[in-house]
């Protein structure tokens, strides 16, 4: 997938923990624990909006798309 989630070093730059992050944003710790690793297909606004909110970042912190390698 060419979309990267730099979820894991917001939390580490702002050493905020996981548990924390779910409770506020009004997810359990497993489905933020998927999105963090990328097996999510998709993910709401509301969502995306709460975790910005949380950490005082842009929704392009959080996001990073790579291009594919070509064979």
């Amino acid at each position: 997938m060419p979309i990267i989630v730099r979820l894991d070093i917001l939390l580490a730059k702002h050493k905020v923990k996981s548990k924390d992050l779910a409770a506020h944003v009004g997810i359990t710790e497993a489905n933020l624990s998927l999105l963090k690793s990328g097996k999510v297909k998709g993910v709401r606004f509301a969502t995306l909006a709460a975790i910005c909110d949380y950490l005082g970042c842009q929704p392009g912190d959080l996001l990073q798309y790579e291009e594919p390698l070509e064979d």
